[in-house]
């Protein structure tokens, strides 16, 4: 009795065990497959969540810190840090593949070295965000497109003036994904304020109007790369900031950051930094 034709190799084909279990960043970060899924309310990491001890930053702001304060002095040598958070407020929104989310980063630059002056904080940045995540499947010049965001955006140091610093932006993000190599596109509007509530009416001057980043894995190390530039030629303004994190402990790995370019913080957005550090990040990728 003749059993038929015999199925497809490829559907029949079984995915090496490590490969079977492997899970992309995109994934986890955005729970983007039924074994990532948190249950709702669930906190879970947002950006990069990492503790640089020591950095040292070869121009720091005078100019600025010195507006509110003819005699404050600043070190080369800071602590930054940054927190990063989410949570998911809606899954599945009208049974579509599209989840709402809030998010929070907190970026913090630390005189720590500055014992003359009791160590004080220079500037924190508050980040929160609320965004809409279309989960998508697509592919495109090789690419696999993983998501779409787009939401709010309020980013403010919460200092006053002449330190104060803010700005309100309507966002956009995709990510697209090959192999080991992860690719972030994003973009923003901002909202426009009056003249007396603006205390950075030039910001787009300097952050322009999206950043690109990339991030490429290999045996537990992450490679990342960011780009950015206001696209004009007069004058051109922009930043790259390049990171290496590399294994130590099962949750911690090591970590590399180098920036150089405008807008590291909202107090720096008009000011060029050049600033490397070293520390330690948690891991949330495999």
């Amino acid at each position: 009795k003749s059993k038929g034709p015999s199925p497809p190799e490829e559907s029949v084909k079984k995915l090496p065990p490590e490969e079977a279990k492997r899970v992309s960043y995109f994934s986890q970060l955005w729970e983007l497959e039924p074994e990532t899924r948190r249950e709702k309310y669930s906190i879970s990491p947002h950006r990069s969540n990492y503790m640089l001890p020591y950095t040292y930053n070869t121009s720091p702001n005078y100019e600025a810190v010195r507006a509110a304060d003819p005699g404050k002095d600043l070190k080369y040598e800071e602590v930054v840090f940054q927190l990063s958070l989410k949570v998911k407020l809606w899954e599945d929104i009208f049974g579509q593949k599209a989840d709402l989310w809030f998010g929070y980063t907190q970026r913090s630059f630390w005189q720590f070295y500055n014992f003359e002056d009791s160590s004080p904080f220079r500037e924190t940045n508050y980040e929160p965000e609320l965004l809409f995540n279309f989960r998508t499947y697509y592919r495109l010049l090789g690419f696999r497109g993983r998501f779409i965001n787009v939401g709010f955006n309020h980013q403010s140091n919460g200092q006053s003036e002449p330190l104060s610093r803010s700005w309100n932006r309507i966002v956009a993000n995709a990510g697209f994904e090959r192999g080991d190599f992860s690719l972030l596109l994003k973009g923003w509007y901002r909202i426009p304020e009056s003249a007396q509530n603006d205390d950075n009416p030039d910001i787009e001057k300097y952050l322009g109007y999206g950043e690109i980043w990339a991030y490429y894995f290999w045996k537990g190390n992450r490679f990342g790369i960011m780009l950015r530039n206001n696209l004009d030629f007069n004058p051109n303004q922009g930043a790259v900031q390049l990171e290496w994190s590399f294994p130590l402990i099962k949750q911690v790995s090591g970590y590399l950051q180098y920036f150089n370019g405008y807008g590291e913080s909202l107090l720096d957005y008009n000011h060029r930094v050049n600033r490397i550090g070293i520390g330690f990040i948690l891991k949330d990728w495999n």
